[in-house]
């Protein structure tokens, strides 16, 4: 059962990971390079991450700005910046592409806000959905007679302590990013 436990943590300390990374792409009115993560490029007949193709800085608060390694796809990252959803217009002067990252609107503050109170959402599910997984694997070890009663009492204590401690890290995180995003 130690096992299983061990298993639940590693599981939920991933969503709660994979929730941090989502976090990072979510536009708080500065500058990072994170808002360009999910950015693709079709380059060289095929699709590739803008970050292995191009530096990408910060070097002013409201300012990205992206360098191709190679000029001949400046056109495809260019037209990638456009297509993708993360709001920013590209100009450019022929060697680089400057983003600059506008004030958030109050009303696209906590249109944000929404968004990540919806991804916070996302992953308590995720580590609720771990949680039910090992409780039903400890609830077949009792029922096979693997374990006692009192060791399914404890181990179903153990995975919800696991489970309330990976959920207020998810609620701080939460937290963290809305009020950086409120922040003006």
């Amino acid at each position: 059962m130690k096992e299983q436990i061990a298993d639940a943590k590693r599981r939920m300390q991933g969503a709660v990971a994979a929730f941090q990374g989502e976090l990072a792409s979510v536009r708080t009115g500065r500058a990072t390079t994170a808002l360009l993560d999910r950015v693709n490029v079709d380059a060289y007949g095929t699709t590739t991450p803008l970050k292995q193709l191009a530096g990408v800085n910060v070097p002013e608060p409201r300012l990205i700005t992206v360098q191709p390694y190679d000029p001949s796809i400046f056109d495809a990252i260019e037209k990638a910046l456009l297509e993708s959803d993360i709001g920013l217009n590209p100009s450019n002067d022929g060697q680089i592409i400057r983003l600059a990252v506008p004030e958030l609107t109050e009303e696209r503050r906590k249109e944000l806000t929404r968004l990540v109170s919806k991804m916070a959402e996302e992953a308590r599910v995720a580590v609720r959905n771990v949680r039910k997984d090992v409780n039903n694997e400890i609830k077949r070890a009792e029922k096979d007679g693997e374990i006692s009663k009192n060791e399914l009492s404890r181990y179903q204590d153990d995975v919800q302590k696991l489970t309330d401690a990976e959920v207020k890290a998810i609620d701080e995180l939460m937290e963290r990013k809305e009020a950086e995003i409120l922040e003006v």
